[in-house]
């Protein structure tokens, strides 16, 4: 990548707490822009999916990010939880592709892997290398941190650990 600058909208789906962050990549080098959440807060399924969409669309408007980068749902135990995590991440997605931004999308595996080097890595690990690596105060809460190490992971090009371009290195410049 030349110099010029990418802002990613990593977004983090959830039905009742939708996680965003906003990061901008000018060749090697990562800054934070702006980070936050978007609750749905009661009231029936279709209200709920709007506030969401509605959010997130305000976020583009206000940020005017480049490209999105979207955590895939995982199935869970409940059937009916992984539908409706479903349902919100189309919303999510919706915002992206109505703002006409280019979405990719990542396993939570592979932003944990690009983020922290462990595909396995608890919430707290995540959130500790996100302050980390954009270089943040403090923790972000916990769905804004996923949806900075989602775009964290677009940024490197979801390659894991090695693509951060940290780690020790041998004397041929490879990494151990």
């Amino acid at each position: 990548m030349s110099g010029s600058r990418v802002r990613i909208l990593g977004i983090d789906p959830g039905l009742r707490v939708t996680g965003f962050g906003i990061i901008d990549q000018q060749a090697d080098s990562l800054s934070y822009v702006t980070s936050g959440c978007v609750r749905s807060g009661e009231g029936d399924l279709p209200a709920r999916l709007a506030v969401l969409l509605e959010g997130l669309q305000e976020v583009i408007t206000e940020s005017a990010p480049t490209v999105a980068a979207v955590e895939q749902v995982f199935v869970n135990v409940n059937p009916k939880s992984t539908l409706l995590l479903g349902q919100a991440r189309g919303a999510a997605i919706c915002a992206a592709v109505i703002a006409g931004l280019p979405v990719a999308e990542y396993t939570a595996m592979q932003v944990k892997q690009a983020v922290v080097g462990n595909g396995h890595a608890r919430k707290e690990q995540v959130q500790a290398m996100v302050r980390r690596l954009l270089r943040l105060p403090g923790d972000p809460s916990s769905d804004a941190a996923d949806a900075l190490a989602c775009a964290i992971c677009h940024a490197h090009g979801g390659q894991g650990y090695a693509g951060l371009g940290v780690g020790r290195r041998r004397k041929d410049g490879r990494l151990r």
